[in-house]
């Protein structure tokens, strides 16, 4: 089986160093947006939203890589199904053979299935526990003057 990356995964690589390596002079990229952008490129030429791995310079992958090093490993959130039987899990959407194989699988074999879950959106960490994904969970403080108050008499509660 041919490894591939989507044009999504290729399109964060280019913004993640866009953003790591921002042009000084509002025109020249850096050379791992430059590599980036010649495999962009192809994918726009062919209409494909899929690039053979082989297709990338070794600059260009490097580049990928980099990047990808920056991404969760696991869609995982600590809440799996597939150890109660299931054969897709509700929390993130790996089927229980992509569960067990996960610690073998690459770089690319890996980005294939979040992509996969992402598109379909299904998995628990999608909507019910999205928070839990952001890696950020914002916390909902109550502003002081929605907070109730007590009196003396009352105590604390």
């Amino acid at each position: 089986m041919t490894e591939r990356i989507h044009v999504t995964d290729l399109e964060a690589a280019i913004n993640w160093w866009r953003e790591r390596s921002p042009s000084l002079d509002g025109i020249s990229a850096a050379p791992e947006v430059r590599a980036l952008a010649e495999a962009y490129a192809l994918l726009a030429w062919t209409r494909a939203s899929e690039l053979d791995v082989d297709a990338l310079s070794d600059q260009a992958l490097a580049a990928w890589l980099d990047w990808y090093e920056t991404t969760p490993d696991s869609p995982c959130i600590a809440i799996c199904s597939t150890a109660q039987g299931d054969p897709v899990c509700k929390g993130c959407g790996r089927t229980f053979d992509e569960v067990q194989q996960w610690p073998a699988f690459g770089p690319f074999d890996k980005r294939a299935v979040w992509h996969r879950i992402s598109v379909e959106a299904s998995a628990w960490r999608f909507n019910r526990y999205a928070e839990r994904t952001s890696g950020q969970a914002e916390r909902r403080a109550v502003p002081a003057a929605d907070r109730p108050t007590y009196s003396s008499a009352e105590g604390s509660r």
